[in-house]
């Protein structure tokens, strides 16, 4: 059973790997799923967020979400909560973006968690399986970025 199934965190790093830095979310994720400080997390590095990440969602206390940012510069990590109210996007799609994802999980099963965004700013979405040096060096920085969340959501 996953963590977000029992009331837990759940970390979501999202993006296209094969298009250069959006490639960070799952980048971040994979280097928090074996970060101790998250030890007890439901960590996943996804393509994109899917409807079928809602019934997930809607089981978490905390929902953690990792991502590229085109208007940020590249590398500047950010952190910003969802507002609760806000529930938008087409549910209708193979992919939702995170109002979306909230907004399904509360229409099908009664319940969404709070959501936190953490951004990395992006140099280039073009065509490339890796990361460039700004965003590359971001890693560390949007990890311990998550980390401090999850340990503020631990004590509240």
């Amino acid at each position: 059973m996953t963590a977000a199934a029992t009331g837990g965190v759940l970390v979501i790093g999202y993006g296209n790997a094969l298009r250069t830095d959006d490639g960070v979310g799952p980048a971040v994720a994979e280097r928090l799923a074996d970060d101790p400080r998250l030890r007890g997390v439901d960590v996943r590095a996804a393509h994109q967020l899917t409807p079928e990440l809602a019934f997930d969602a809607s089981g978490a206390s905390l929902l953690v979400l990792v991502d590229a940012a085109a208007d940020l510069p590249a590398g500047e990590v950010t952190v910003r909560r969802l507002d609760a109210g806000a529930v938008a996007g087409d549910v209708m799609t193979h992919h939702l973006d995170p109002a979306g994802l909230v907004g399904l999980a509360r229409e099908l099963w009664g319940t969404a968690p709070p959501v936190v965004i953490v951004s990395v700013g992006v140099s280039s979405l073009e065509l490339g399986d890796t990361l460039t040096p700004d965003v590359e060096k971001a890693i560390p920085r949007a990890a311990d970025a998550v980390a401090a969340i999850i340990e503020e959501h631990g004590r509240a």
